[in-house]
């Protein structure tokens, strides 16, 4: 069982309003959200399209609710664009995050990512080439330098799509960053997803790791994505994912892991589905209560 002086439970809010796809969740207001957030049991949220911009509104409501903000997805171009380009933007938005009491920062690299496109997502991911992968870990180690001075934690999102995916494109990646300024945001969906060990990416950099996200796949809607070569937001409306208790991950050694290893830090649920078929409340509580039965938070 999870330490609950040491493991916080958060929700993201895609699961109420997607970020690539407007549509989805277009009806569900902020308000709405972190308040069904709060009365599922959360205590800690990422930040959504429909968030208040200003750090003093946002955090007067989320502290009402006894909410607050954990993380916040950036994405990084490091291997498209100039670096001082992504270092300006991540200033403001790591600026913002010490705001609202954040203590990590999850990155993403999306120089030639192709998962908001309507490319297939199983036949035409970017693979790097040497230089590029010499221009992402340097690039990664300055930034990790200014979130660490800031009093940040950088965190690295592996993802469906992106130039990092892969557990060797993981393993690469890790070996050619500074242990002291880069981390790891572990995602067991993302991992399941595209058939690799998500225990072994786990275990080998536990110690690395600084933010967990609890992504749940259903296996037989991935198979249709393969099948008929649809795109990663394709294969979100189909239902590739869902949360924690109803797909085909079992959590149980993942937390155990976290527990052996004395993680510290927040697990989060993050599982983007269309609202309209998936009320997000209802799934809110059904991954809360899977949660407190398998990891004691």
């Amino acid at each position: 069982m999870l330490d609950k002086n040491k493991v916080k439970l958060g929700i993201a809010p895609i699961g109420w309003t997607n970020d690539d796809m407007p549509d989805l969740g277009s009806e569900n207001t902020f308000e709405q959200c972190v308040s069904e957030m709060a009365l599922a049991g959360f205590t800690g949220c990422e930040v959504g399209n429909k968030y208040p911009k200003d750090p003093v509104i946002l955090k007067k409501a989320l502290d009402l609710r006894g909410m607050q903000i954990c993380n916040a997805w950036f994405s990084t171009f490091l291997t498209t664009k100039p670096y001082e380009e992504t270092e300006k933007d991540f200033i403001k938005h790591i600026t913002f995050l010490k705001q609202m009491g954040a203590k990590v920062v999850g990155v993403s690299e999306q120089g030639n990512s192709i998962q908001g496109t309507s490319l297939s997502i199983f036949d035409k991911k970017h693979i790097m080439n040497d230089n590029e992968w010499d221009m992402l870990c340097s690039g990664l180690n300055k930034l990790g330098k200014v979130a660490d001075d800031t009093g940040i934690s950088l965190t690295f999102h592996h993802h469906m799509g992106t130039v990092v995916q892969t557990a060797a494109e993981i393993d690469r990646m890790m070996e050619n960053t500074d242990p002291k300024l880069f981390g790891l945001l572990f995602d067991s969906g993302h991992l399941a997803y595209c058939g690799e060990d998500y225990m072994y990416v786990l275990k080998k950099y536990i110690k690395r790791i600084k933010h967990v996200h609890l992504k749940d796949i259903r296996p037989e809607v991935i198979a249709k994505v393969k099948k008929e070569k649809k795109s990663f937001l394709e294969g979100v409306r189909m239902g590739t994912f869902t949360v924690p208790g109803d797909g085909a991950i079992d959590f149980a050694p993942i937390f155990d892991e976290l527990a052996k290893s004395d993680y510290e830090g927040y697990v989060l649920v993050e599982a983007e589905q269309d609202p309209a078929v998936a009320n997000p409340f209802e799934y809110a509580l059904k991954a809360r209560k899977y949660i407190a039965e398998k990891a004691g938070l």
